[in-house]
């Protein structure tokens, strides 16, 4: 059978499955078992389903997933955040668009602490968009800068999905965290130019308003409180990972212990939040592992029939260079995410992709950052993209998703400058790397 006859019979029905509403995991799992069946010699195709899904899940490799979520929880369960959001206020004063840069640096902290971008929407949406409206921003100006720098937390350490994307992609997942915190701050200082531009040249989109002047000694305390104390948490995922004290999921357990000792040192961690975070973080993480238990075994499926390595050898004798090849997958990443989830493109894209880069000669690790900056722009894009959803939800009333669509727009342009800022200069990537594994 032609590779792209495997590549459409397993494909389509997973597409299919998807579209009929049934949730990613079993559509993976319906595929799989299916697929083995025919493609792997009956029955005993379902042996190797089985020792493929207890590999996958005995992974240490997915040890941060859990404890990342659990960082992220303790750190909203315990206000932790909203006491961060307020020293930030105190700091802005009466700078125009002062709220709207208060997303961004809130979204920058909240992303060095919890990696979790729709608790990030859910708390600066309910937090923010309101007191904005309530001073006359416009709609482009209140939900624009949420939408978009929640979604950096999927680009600064630590990052859920980019130990996802190292699990499945088969790459270091220590290399592709420090690989993406300077592309995570190009996007915030993308961010912030067209903040303080637009506010400029339309002063009326972000009217200024009087705000009662914080004494300075005020402001220090605040931040000696309540943001000084985070730089340990930061210290202890990112920072023992540059100093090659620990491996990524070393970090993830140092990270969460780290944050519920701050949450008991500001007597926060009652058994109500404890339990809360445990809860919660146990919900996302057991979705999370079952949805990549299936996609490993969906991408030894596709490697097993050979379907992998014949679309490899289409692509490559292609009478394209390397470089248009991969600017395209990453223009495809960012088309299917107006449409679907982020882990569902992951699952589907990445068994196909990474094989293909390496192929090309191309630093996998460079095209992983390339990569989450799309899968971060996939999300904040019309029609479906899953921020936008979660805006709504946490908005006024009056928001309309026409609203919201509009607001994503100019984010999604400064994603995309990145996305070329990247690609041409993809020492900024390839540097750190190199440095930190020297």
């Amino acid at each position: 059978m032609e590779w792209y006859m495997v590549m459409l019979l397993i494909l389509g029905p997973l597409l299919l499955l998807m579209a009929l509403g049934l949730p990613v995991a079993f559509a993976f799992l319906s595929v799989n078992i299916v697929g083995a069946y025919i493609l792997m010699g009956g029955t005993s195709g379902f042996s190797q389903v089985v020792l493929n899904t207890v590999d996958a899940l005995t992974s240490f490799t997915l040890v941060p997933i859990a404890l990342f979520m659990i960082m992220g929880e303790v750190m909203f369960q315990s206000r932790i955040a909203v006491d961060l959001m307020d020293t930030l206020d105190k700091w802005f004063g009466k700078v125009r668009g002062r709220l709207a840069l208060m997303a961004v640096g809130g979204g920058v902290l909240f992303s060095t602490l919890t990696g979790n971008s729709m608790g990030s929407i859910a708390l600066l949406g309910s937090s923010l968009t309101p007191e904005m409206e309530k001073r006359g921003y416009k709609k482009p100006m209140s939900l624009g800068p949420i939408l978009g720098s929640s979604g950096l937390a999927i680009m600064i350490p630590p990052s859920s999905l980019a130990v996802v994307l190292g699990v499945i992609g088969e790459l270091s997942i220590g290399r592709i965290l420090i690989g993406i915190i300077v592309p995570g701050l190009l996007m915030a200082v993308l961010y912030v130019t067209y903040i303080m531009g637009r506010c400029i040249l339309q002063p009326h989109i972000a009217p200024v308003f009087d705000v009662p002047p914080v004494p300075l000694g005020e402001k220090l305390q605040a931040t000696m409180t309540n943001i000084m104390p985070l730089t340990i948490v930061v210290f202890a995922v990112v920072g023992v990972i540059f100093l090659g004290l620990a491996t990524p999921s070393e970090a993830a357990a140092t990270g969460a212990l780290a944050t519920l000792l701050l949450a008991a040192l500001r007597r926060r961690l009652t058994w109500t939040v404890f339990s809360k975070s445990i809860f919660s973080s146990a919900n996302i993480s057991v979705m999370v592992l079952l949805i990549v238990s299936g996609a490993v075994t969906f991408s030894q499926l596709l490697a097993f029939t050979g379907a992998t390595y014949g679309m490899i050898d289409a692509v490559l004798s292609l009478e394209l260079g390397g470089h248009m090849i991969v600017f395209m997958m990453i223009m495809m990443v960012v088309l299917l995410g107006m449409f679907m989830g982020p882990l569902p493109i992951m699952l589907i894209t990445l068994p196909i992709f990474v094989p293909l880069v390496i192929n090309l000669g191309f630093d996998p690790i460079w095209f992983a950052a390339l990569y989450l900056v799309a899968i971060e722009t996939g999300a904040t894009s019309p029609p479906f993209g899953a921020a936008l959803f979660v805006m709504k939800a946490v908005a006024p009333p009056s928001t309309t998703m026409r609203d919201i669509y509009g607001a994503a727009i100019p984010f999604i342009i400064c994603d995309l400058i990145a996305i070329l800022i990247l690609f041409m200069i993809p020492e900024l990537v390839t540097v750190p790397v190199d440095l930190m594994f020297r």
